[in-house]
């Protein structure tokens, strides 16, 4: 897969078909156009594209800094790579870039730069500036400017009964189990490993502490976590702490994660880190002999369900 930084960067001559969206999360609802893009591309030997933006269009007109998204734009852009797309433009969107006109969008962009001859798009799909064209103006554009247009229906959609939004909500209850059934995939959290205060090894619980750069990435409900790492070609298996560390009075939010059967120096190391289960929640504990009793008895609970996968 070709990633390009900006619709203006693209420079081949290809004839692609093409879908767009934010498709955050790349759920198993966004799987089923993709897979059809890809197919209907091969068929057509025509290039598979998915147009995409970053930011999120909320955080440019509703500046909507609180928005959680499910992915990272580099998480994305994986999950997507492996599906085996041809092309992925990221957009940069703008306030300008918003003002564009339905007609600008789809005669400029789509059709004489990225010489798109289908376009695979969801039935409430809408565009332009003020998102005032839909489905049926894209099917009058695609008469005028000689492209197919192919609907998924609301029945197609709603029979995936997947969303984002659903998704985002489960991750903040800490139901992590609904949320990688909806994804398809394990939750994860991409970040780089830096020191902490130390507290998990005076426990005997040595941990990883993850710093995540982007701040509009979803954190999980604060809790303990079942997690596996893909290190140097293998799994390495743990368990997270999401939280505050009340036990020892902690006042910032961490990602800590400790990784079994693992003595290595992990910093600076940056980590994907796969989230299978949530077995607690995070406690503050009467002592910290308290705590490393628990401690103990999370590692047995996360080896059981480590166990049965």
């Amino acid at each position: 897969m070709v990633t390009v930084q900006s619709i203006k960067e693209y420079d081949q001559k290809h004839s692609t078909v093409i879908t767009i969206g934010t498709f955050d999360g790349v759920h198993i609802g966004h799987r089923k156009i993709l897979e059809r893009l890809i197919k209907g591309a091969s068929v057509s030997e025509f290039k598979s594209m998915v147009l995409t933006f970053f930011p999120h269009p909320r955080m440019v007109l509703q500046k909507d800094s609180n928005i959680k998204l499910i992915n990272t734009i580099e998480e994305k852009t994986k999950i997507l790579k492996n599906l085996g797309l041809d092309y992925l433009i990221i957009h940069p969107f703008t306030s300008d870039f918003s003002r564009l006109s339905a007609t600008e969008f789809v005669r400029d962009l789509l059709v004489n730069k990225l010489q798109t001859k289908k376009i695979i798009i969801g039935y409430d799909h809408r565009f332009g500036r003020n998102r005032t064209a839909n489905i049926t103006d894209l099917i009058t554009f695609g008469s005028t400017f000689d492209f197919e247009v192919e609907e998924i229906s609301a029945q197609e959609i709603d029979d995936v009964s997947v969303s984002s939004t659903k998704i985002r909500k489960a991750l903040e209850e800490g139901n992590i189990q609904t949320a990688n059934a909806y994804l398809g995939y394990k939750y994860m959290l991409t970040g780089t490993v830096k020191r902490g205060k130390g507290l998990g090894r005076k426990l005997n619980f040595p941990t990883a502490n993850l710093h995540i750069a982007e701040d509009y990435k979803l954190i999980p409900k604060n809790g303990v976590y079942v997690v596996q790492c893909k290190m140097n070609d293998s799994i390495v298996s743990g368990m997270m702490n999401i939280g505050f560390n009340p036990t020892v009075d902690g006042t910032e939010q961490t990602v800590e994660i400790h990784f079994f059967d693992l003595d290595k120096d992990l910093y600076g190391q940056k980590l994907q880190i796969d989230i299978i289960e949530r077995i607690r929640d995070e406690h503050k504990f009467e002592s910290v002999d308290a705590l490393k009793v628990q401690l103990l008895k999370d590692k047995e609970t996360s080896l059981s369900i480590l166990a049965k996968l």
